[in-house]
């Protein structure tokens, strides 16, 4: 259990330093970045797909039969989207100022938080599962967090918040996969509720992967583009398949 608790902290932690992606933003430029990024969503979305259908899937089956694992993957996808309409539900016209913080910036940090927070459980179910799987999610959930962070970050300069604040905050709502992680941790000491963590992360992945980056690919028609999105695509399955050999 110390090899467990080890793995997972030390996993969150990484997690949670990709907050600070936000530093690279501001020695790129805008459209620079969005070109950049579009290859780490792609790449993201295979390996989500990836560590859902290889790992986690599999694993969760072999602990639990019945319809128990898909009616907690609905569940995850159903969590995720009303994680999704938080974020969303506020909306303010007042003109952004230095006195003023849009609303909108703090919903995305409470919807941020939540995430994130989330994301620890997922991450400390996996390696309860095993070693291979907790690496192999902890790969999927930091592919994912780049460009997450990065679009958060932009949301939270966008709303009102000067940049080293926007930094700061997002640090510190990224800290919440650490207390996620430890809940998770503690709560397998009293019951095995890995498998329910599990299958609503599955959820939340093919959810992740299919309504938000995937749409996010096809906002990109050109050949070249999508050609290079397809092949990242494909790596990001491919990566996860390799991590196979771990176990």
């Amino acid at each position: 259990m110390i090899e467990i608790w080890l793995y997972t902290l030390v996993s969150v932690f990484l997690i949670s330093i990709v907050s600070f992606i936000g530093v690279f933003s501001f020695a790129v430029k805008t459209e620079k970045l969005k070109d950049m990024l579009i290859y780490f969503v792609s790449f993201s979305a295979g390996a989500l797909f990836g560590d859902a259908f290889i790992h986690l899937l599999p694993e969760v089956y072999e602990k639990s039969t019945g319809l128990f694992v898909p009616i907690f993957i609905l569940t995850g996808i159903l969590i995720f989207f009303i994680l999704e309409k938080i974020v969303h539900w506020q909306h303010c016209h007042m003109p952004i100022t230095k006195t003023h913080v849009h609303p909108f910036a703090y919903m995305n940090l409470i919807g941020d938080s939540m995430h994130n927070f989330i994301d620890g459980i997922i991450i400390a179910s996996s390696y309860i599962l095993s070693i291979p799987a907790g690496i192999a999610t902890t790969f999927a959930v930091f592919l994912h967090e780049i460009p997450q962070e990065l679009g958060d970050f932009s949301v939270l300069i966008h709303g009102g918040f000067s940049r080293k604040k926007a930094l700061l905050v997002n640090f510190i709502t990224a800290l919440t996969a650490v207390l996620g992680a430890i809940f998770v941790l503690f709560i397998s000491r009293i019951a095995s509720l890995e498998v329910v963590f599990i299958s609503i992360a599955i959820g939340g992945f093919i959810y992740i992967a299919g309504s938000d980056l995937i749409p996010e690919l096809h906002k990109e028609t050109g050949t070249r583009k999508s050609i290079i999105q397809l092949i990242s695509f494909i790596l990001g399955i491919l990566v996860m398949l390799s991590l196979l050999a771990l176990g």
